[in-house]
């Protein structure tokens, strides 16, 4: 017998709809931690979360969704003119060079275009929270394919890549313009950097309940075990690294960011929308250069198709109700915090126990999104 969740929160009219879609997803799991979080043409309109010891200030490891708000950062920088997205990254970035990859280009390296997935022989987890240990790390590796003829996920680096080469241009890393332009700008509760005072909001990331009977096991040589570090002396677990106070601290823009679903939705509404009275972070020619698809093709990585813009995802791909200038990024956990110009939506829902359905986002934001989509577009 299904047990109902208790649902919290709050829902603008015409949005209840949601609100169901809501308490039938997380009806599904018992004792799911989770929040949703819907901004519509500027305004919140959907605030809702359920869960033990969870509220609506809670807050959840992201993971991946970090890889939204570091790109963020870098369209912003591409659109001030600060960064070319087709000079060579070891223009600004000498070191780079090492192993022929001197021509490889800002774009190729944000599109998961470059080959350099992890390192030989893999990285501690101190390494995996430091950005800079990553990047130093990365500048002498050997692109694990020919850049910029195939794409595939750089899981635990692409913020590394990127937030090294915003370094080198500007003198700050990306974690300093994110938290100066964007999170105190719009108050947002979400951090690249926790401080230690916040620690108690957060809520311990969950391993899959129940656990698989018999998880197919990874080659650590193959490219999907170096990019999520399966090739390392001793491998780092997913809920070990989403509940480390060293990753939460140093917030890796790859997969370290915490926050929660308000913090994500308020960000991407402010980056296509006037909020809080602000014009959006983003022009439209910068939207259309950085979301939709920069490579067809599978994945190399995660076996995905057409599935990147630059730096964001492209959910479209995966869910079509979307925009193609829909961009965002799905977090492990199944996750995922999004804009789409089109509805005026800006979008987050986040859990604290992994799906299983695996990463890329869980299977019930198809009909969150759906319901959100339909409520915003017949305003």
């Amino acid at each position: 017998m299904t047990v109902i969740a208790e649902v919290h929160g709050t829902t603008a009219t015409g949005y209840e709809k949601v609100r169901d879609a809501f308490a039938a997803a997380v009806s599904a799991e018992e004792d799911l931690g989770a929040q949703l979080s819907v901004y519509a043409k500027g305004r919140p309109v959907v605030d809702l979360w359920t869960g033990p010891g969870v509220d609506g200030d809670s807050l959840f490891a992201n993971f991946s969704s970090a890889k939204g708000a570091a790109h963020l950062v870098a369209a912003l920088l591409v659109q001030d003119g600060v960064i070319d997205l087709d000079t060579a990254v070891a223009h600004y970035w000498p070191e780079f060079a090492a192993e022929d990859k001197g021509s490889i280009t800002f774009r190729d390296l944000i599109a998961h275009r470059a080959g350099l997935i992890g390192v030989d022989g893999g990285f501690t987890i101190a390494e995996l929270a430091d950005d800079r240990a990553l990047a130093a790390r990365l500048a002498g590796q050997k692109p694990y394919w020919e850049p910029g003829t195939a794409f595939g996920y750089h899981a635990y680096v692409i913020g590394a890549l990127t937030g090294e080469v915003v370094r080198r241009v500007t003198g700050r890393s990306i974690q300093e313009w994110f938290e100066q332009r964007v999170r105190v700008s719009y108050g947002l509760d979400y951090y690249l950097g926790l401080p230690e005072a916040l620690e108690a909001r957060f809520v311990p990331v969950e391993a899959m309940r129940p656990a698989p009977a018999d998880p197919a096991p990874v080659d650590p040589h193959s490219l999907l075990g170096i990019a999520f570090n399966y090739n390392a002396a001793e491998p780092v677990g997913l809920v070990d690294f989403g509940n480390s106070r060293l990753v939460h601290a140093l917030g890796p823009t790859s997969s370290g960011g915490v926050g929660n679903a308000r913090g994500l939705a308020k960000m991407y509404a402010a980056a296509v929308h006037q909020v809080d009275g602000r014009e959006p972070l983003l022009r439209k020619e910068t939207i259309a250069e950085f979301a939709g698809v920069s490579m067809s093709g599978t994945d190399v990585v995660v076996t995905q198709p057409d599935h990147f813009g630059l730096g964001f995802e492209a959910p479209s791909v995966r869910y079509p109700l979307l925009g193609d200038d829909a961009f965002g990024h799905s977090g492990a956990t199944g996750s995922y915090s999004l804009a789409d110009p089109g509805s005026g939506i800006g979008y987050s829902y986040l859990r604290n126990r992994f799906s299983a359905t695996g990463g890329g986002g869980a299977v019930e934001n198809h009909e969150l999104l759906r319901a959100a989509v339909g409520a915003a577009q017949a305003e």
